[in-house]
């Protein structure tokens, strides 16, 4: 019998009263339970599950999710002992090898948020301790690092120079900041990158725990990993202790969730009570129950039928050798081994050098989604990368016929100037003192030298090129605004779109 007939034939109780085991999904079929259920809703949402009263919704929506659609503290979903959730909660852990598990309907932006007010909670000698922190990180640690109030020390990732491409951060590296920084609160790194690029996460952790710390993964585009021989392992499997996971990005839930996961190692003792309180502190109190029923159910399926991980597989491998027989473009993952920090890549990401076959990434991006109704994940002046989701069966030849069928620039490759990925201007204060220091909006080039007050980054992949704290470079404005200019550019966190004005401390 089907989930869906199994969650319609037996109540609440009954699925309560079942064993549980990584074939189950507590909470969905709790919450599919509840929805058939004809109650009269005299509660929030306001749209009472109504089609009839809320008909543009529910044409917008669909009937079911209106159903579905209920608020926290019900008893039977996410109240009474051993309810749904926690179950769910503990499946979650047990697949990702956690040993607790929190689910986030904010995303992995809330997830980095909680890991870092955490992390200034156990911060171990003085105010002024550091994170150890990769240059590259998403911008999300950056927002935690204003809200700790938290100093940051940089780990600068390997770049490729010619593509404009930050990868990770090597062990050794990571050692020789944890050594100048010998009171570092913790260590803090991205892997797998936005290109796919895999570090070595488990001498990265080796080199933290050495120095006494803990080693804190952003791995929001790994959520898959680990759950088929030929992907990579998990973080929390290479002796991460604590990990976010942006679980709708490859894993196939809904957009924003995701889960935080905390590892069973030396630090976990102090670290599950501090991360409790900061996820209550960031939790919303009116969460989204079709959010945390697709984690439960994105979590069954990955741990239960690595086939499908398989068809994900072949169309990605698909499109890679379609890309390398044609000619034109290059794949970015066959360049990974000249990079000493990269130790494997996740086959279930395309990068592809776009440039090399005669147009931008930007306008790559652009005329696949106008011309051809192909949309890929995210585009640099050099490439684009397309994402295959573990499960997803894509048609990989329309997508390598689409990209080839793309006109080239006039200009011949070499003869073109292209965005290089510039240098972060120096670290004059705290993320958190520029950010609530008194600012103003003025000219861009009126910027340069002077102090930012905003996080501004070139979006996706939201990786921060200007960090509040740091000095504005005039490189770093002809790079923002280059990309602004560029199809589909976008810098977050500019005062405008065109990038005209920016936002720096005031003189005292």
């Amino acid at each position: 019998m089907s989930t869906e007939n199994r969650a319609r034939t037996l109540s609440i109780a009954q699925l309560l009263a079942q064993p549980l085991a990584q074939s189950a999904a507590p909470y969905a079929d709790a919450l599919t339970a509840h929805a058939r259920t004809p109650w009269l809703r005299l509660n929030v949402p306001g749209h009472a599950a109504d089609p009839d009263a809320f008909a543009q919704l529910a044409a917008f929506t669909g009937d079911a999710p209106l159903r579905l659609d209920v608020p926290p503290l019900l008893d039977g979903i996410d109240k009474g002992a051993d309810n749904p959730r926690s179950q769910a909660l503990r499946l979650a852990a047990e697949a990702w090898g956690a040993r607790r598990t929190w689910f986030l309907t904010n995303g992995a932006s809330q997830g980095n948020r909680i890991a870092v007010l955490a992390l200034r909670a156990l911060s171990r000698h003085t105010e002024d301790a550091p994170l150890v922190v990769q240059r590259s990180v998403h911008s999300s640690v950056v927002d935690g690092l204003v809200l700790s109030g938290f100093r940051a020390a940089f780990v600068q990732p390997s770049v490729d120079h010619d593509l404009g491409i930050a990868h990770g951060v090597t062990a050794h590296d990571l050692a020789v900041a944890l050594a100048e920084h010998p009171d570092a609160a913790a260590a803090y790194v991205v892997t797998p990158s936005y290109f796919g690029a895999v570090a070595d996460v488990r001498a990265l952790a080796d080199a933290a725990h050495a120095a006494g710390v803990p080693l804190v993964v952003d791995e929001a585009w790994g959520a898959h990993f680990g759950f088929h021989p030929s992907l990579p392992q998990n973080a929390l499997a290479l002796g991460a202790d604590l990990v976010i996971s942006s679980t709708h990005k490859l894993g196939g839930s809904l957009t924003q969730s995701a889960m935080l996961h905390l590892g069973d190692g030396p630090f976990a003792d102090a670290l599950e009570p501090v991360l409790d309180r900061a996820f209550h502190l960031t939790q919303s109190t009116s969460e989204s129950a079709l959010l945390i029923g697709s984690l439960d159910l994105t979590r069954r399926r990955l741990a239960t039928d690595p086939g499908l991980v398989e068809t994900s597989l072949r169309a990605a491998d698909l499109m890679r050798d379609q890309i390398r027989a044609r000619g034109r473009f290059a794949v970015v993952g066959d360049g990974f081994g000249q990079f000493p920090d990269i130790a494997a890549a996740d086959p279930l990401r395309v990068a592809v050098d776009t440039r090399i076959g005669g147009i931008t990434g930007h306008e790559a991006q652009q005329l696949l989604m106008t011309d051809h109704q192909v949309l890929v994940e995210v585009a640099t002046d050099s490439a684009i990368v397309a994402v295959v989701g573990a499960g997803a069966a894509p048609d990989a030849l329309r997508f390598v016929d689409a990209l080839h069928a793309l006109p080239p620039q006039p200009a011949p490759r070499q003869e073109r100037e292209h965005l290089k990925l510039p240098a972060p201007g120096e670290m004059r204060m705290t993320p958190r003192e520029a950010f609530f220091a008194p600012s103003r909006a003025v000219p861009a080039d009126e910027a340069v030298g002077r102090v930012s007050a905003a996080t501004l980054a070139a979006y996706p992949p939201g990786i921060p090129n200007v960090l509040p704290g740091e000095v504005v470079t005039a490189e770093l404005v002809a790079f923002l605004r280059d990309t602004a200019a560029t199809p589909g550019g976008h810098v977050r966190g500019a005062e405008d779109p065109g990038v005209r004005r920016l936002r720096v401390v005031a003189p005292a």
